[in-house]
């Protein structure tokens, strides 16, 4: 198990009967680098994974 599992179940446990939007995520991603950019790569890599998902070439 990595680390970070213990945050995604976290997430999942907390709010994982609850619906999102993306626009509500990118949001909240902005705010997160707002409030700790030195971590502004890490989230920077995470959103293009997740806007490239469908990407074949990937």
């Amino acid at each position: 198990m990595y680390f970070t599992d213990r945050g995604i179940e976290e997430l999942e446990r907390r709010r994982g009967d609850e619906e999102a939007t993306l626009g509500w995520m990118a949001e909240e991603m902005r705010h997160f680098v707002d409030l700790n950019p030195e971590f502004e790569v890490a989230v920077e890599r995470l959103a293009t994974f997740l806007a490239r998902l469908d990407d074949e070439d990937e």
